[in-house]
């Protein structure tokens, strides 16, 4: 079958099986070696760990970190994702600018003396809006250097910063947000605003809580921070976040914001402040009120050298600019540097309408009585008394008021520490008792019934009886007693049975009714110990009182405002219309006759330590029981000058009187006041000596029958 030459069909396997590929033919055939009898399976090799051992020991540890990275970085978008929608938020609420930059809900209070110069500031002083392109370029550099070097560089926090004030806390033993903060100057301006928060007076008791509150420091708090200040990023441009900065930063001595500042330190806008200055305000902004130049000058100009070299560090001023301004530090104004009035401006501000002082919400100006000259006399009489005649280690004190014969004030010193300021002022706030300085009035009752300065009264030992107690019977200070001497001689040398005897003969409520009348306020002794000054009153009132026997017998409020007006406004809201000279209380021929009497204490009795040469002066000693309080009271034809001296506790002065130390400090006081002026005469009238005169006998306080009708027919004769 296989001969007949025919190709046979292909088997069925060989249809489910394609065939080879045949070999393609090559030039020479291939040698062919013999195949091994079986085939061995290659195995390949172990790598070994790239960390030997140690990889199995690493190997949870990579885990664990790559599953840290995943939380984390998926934990840190949401937390973006969360910053960035309520940053977003925040810069949806911010406010205008204009609205930012003063949102006090406290006004203050600027006082100019009597020649209209500022020597006064209370309440938060802002001085004006001013951004960072009116303000020094000196001063825009220096807050920057000072406060946030990176400020045009982050968006709002600085980790680094955050982190740097972290270690340095830790390292220093404080908690980790306890003393550096690494705030940016966009976080301190976010803090500034209180994180959006307002001013609620129902839930703060003053805006000093509300501050004090938004400085708190904690975790939420410091988080809210950075959220907002990345919103104020959003909202704002860097400039404006810097000016918001420059307006609201509190800088020590109640100035809100650089103008105010620079206003109340230097007397010049923040336009002009040169690096030295720029340096002392940027200083001020870690510790304003320890660093403010008029607390502590030395310390104010350490900071801002400190500040010079930051400048200079960074760029801002070239080598010999930085020293020039430490070879010339800031120094204040002159009227800063004064530091003067303080009592008086505490006074004023206590004195006036409420809701223009103390509690006002617009920005005051009040033109007030005050005379600098006079005010700096003042002060430097006490200073020099206190230095020379009184022992070192002293805790006593003194006050002096000085005002003109219409009551307005032109100057106060309320203790001895005249820079003080909202201290206890013992001008108007001690209440006293006021010796024989009161006596005064009770001469001024006499003569205005018609007495003479030359009637005789009996300087004779003698008792009074007072409803439940035993007999009275006083002494006169020196323990001894003149017989029959006339009213100008009793009140020249500080008679005390004369007084006495002369105010019941007179009457005592018409004794309590005159001094009252010029001002003697309060409820006065009712027995006969008021002749003696018993009763209690203000070194302030007492003096007043003394200018209305000077005005000729009118009584006399005292005041120190002028006018007032709110800033920027001509038109005052209110003057001193109404005060001062008011009612006649004496006759004005009683008045100039006790102006003569009063003289005499001057020129030969108690008072001769006051005396000046050239100068008429009248006035009056007072030394208290027990001598716990003593006073000086005298006047020239131009002004009043009242001076008390004694111990907050009411110990006893040791050595003493009212002719003594205060005397001193009244005649070093007008030493200086009158200094260059003519002398101006006094309004006395000197009154003709009668041919006869009575005597007022003190027995028992009771004058002889005829004595009493003498003096009854005197007073009808003359027709009072």
């Amino acid at each position: 079958m296989s001969g007949n030459g025919k190709k046979r069909p292909p088997l069925v396997a060989d249809k489910r099986y394609a065939a080879k590929p045949a070999a393609k033919k090559t030039g020479a055939p291939k040698k062919t070696t013999a195949k091994p009898a079986a085939r061995k399976r290659k195995v390949a090799p172990k790598k070994a760990h790239p960390s030997g051992s140690m990889g199995w020991f690493l190997t949870p540890f990579r885990w664990l970190v790559r599953l840290i990275w995943a939380f984390t970085w998926r934990v840190g978008l949401v937390t973006a994702l969360i910053i960035g929608g309520f940053s977003f938020y925040f810069a949806a609420q911010m406010s205008d600018i204009a609205e930012l930059v003063d949102q006090r809900t406290r006004g203050s209070v600027t006082m100019t003396d009597l020649q209209g110069e500022v020597f006064a500031w209370r309440g938060d002083q802002f001085g004006g809006m001013v951004t960072t392109d009116t303000v020094s370029p000196h001063l825009h550099n220096a807050v920057v250097a000072t406060e946030d070097k990176r400020f045009y560089r982050h968006l709002g926090i600085s980790p680094r910063g955050i982190a740097s004030a972290v270690r340095i806390n830790l390292r220093e033993g404080r908690g980790p947000l306890s003393g550096n903060g690494g705030s940016t100057i966009t976080q301190q301006t976010a803090k500034l605003l209180c994180l959006g928060v307002p001013y609620d007076p129902a839930k703060w008791d003053s805006e000093r809580d509300y501050e004090a509150d938004c400085r708190r420091t904690t975790l939420w708090r410091k988080a809210r921070e950075a959220v907002f200040s990345v919103g104020m990023e959003i909202a704002y441009t860097k400039e404006e976040i810097l000016t918001i900065y420059l307006n609201r930063a509190y800088l020590g001595a109640g100035s809100r914001g650089f103008e105010a500042a620079a206003q109340r330190y230097f007397g010049i806008s923040a336009a002009e402040v040169n690096p030295a200055q720029a340096a002392m305000l940027a200083g001020l902004l870690t510790a304003p009120s320890a660093n403010a130049p008029t607390r502590n000058l030395q310390r104010a100009q350490d900071r801002a050298s400190i500040v010079i070299g930051l400048m200079e560090d960074q760029g801002y001023i070239s080598e010999s600019q930085a020293r020039e301004a430490r070879l010339n530090p800031a120094t204040l104004s002159e009227a800063a540097r004064a530091s003067s009035g303080g009592f008086f401006a505490d006074w004023v501000m206590a004195s006036g309408p409420e809701f223009f002082t103390r509690d006002t919400t617009e920005d005051v100006v009040i033109r007030t009585t005050l005379d600098q000259r006079i005010q700096t006399a003042a002060e430097d009489a006490l200073i020099q008394v206190f230095q020379n005649d009184v022992r070192e280690g002293s805790e006593a004190q003194a006050a002096i008021v000085v005002m003109s014969a219409d009551g307005a004030v032109r100057a106060m010193v309320g203790g001895r520490n005249i820079s003080a300021t909202g201290a206890f002022n013992r001008a108007t706030q001690a209440l006293r008792q006021t010796g024989s300085a009161f006596k005064p009035f009770i001469y001024a009752a006499a003569l205005d019934l018609g007495m003479s300065p030359y009637d005789m009264i009996d300087d004779a030992p003698a008792c009074w009886t007072r409803p439940g107690s035993p007999q009275w019977c006083p002494e006169n200070y020196d323990r001894e007693f003149v017989g029959p001497v006339t009213l100008v001689d009793a009140l020249a040398t500080s008679r005390n049975i004369p007084a006495i005897t002369l105010s019941e003969e007179v009457g005592r409520g018409l004794v309590s009714e005159v001094a009252n009348g010029f001002g003697v306020q309060g409820d006065l002794a009712a027995g006969p110990a008021l002749a003696l000054g018993v009763s209690e009153s203000t070194l302030l009132d007492m003096t007043g009182a003394f200018a209305g026997i000077l005005n000729g017998g009118s009584q006399v409020t005292p005041y120190g405002l002028t006018d007032l007006r709110l800033m920027g406004d001509d038109t005052p809201l209110m003057d001193a219309t109404g005060v001062g000279i008011g009612e006649r209380i004496i006759r004005e021929e009683a008045a100039r006759q006790l102006t003569w009497m009063m003289t005499k204490v001057v020129e030969d009795g108690t008072g001769r330590r006051a005396r000046i040469d050239g100068w008429p002066i009248a006035g009056k000693t007072g030394t208290t029981q027990g001598s716990r309080d003593a006073w000086f009271i005298g006047f020239t034809g131009d002004y009043v000058t009242g001076v008390w001296m004694g111990y907050d506790d009411n110990s006893r002065l040791s050595g003493v009187t009212g002719g003594g130390l205060p005397a001193t400090i009244w005649r070093e006081t007008m030493l200086r006041v009158l200094s260059g002026r003519q002398p101006t005469p006094l309004p006395l009238m000197i009154p003709q000596q009668p041919a006869s005169t009575g005597v007022l006998e003190s027995q028992g306080g009771q004058a002889p029958a005829q004595d009493i009708l003498n003096l009854l027919d005197s007073i009808l004769t003359t027709g009072n």
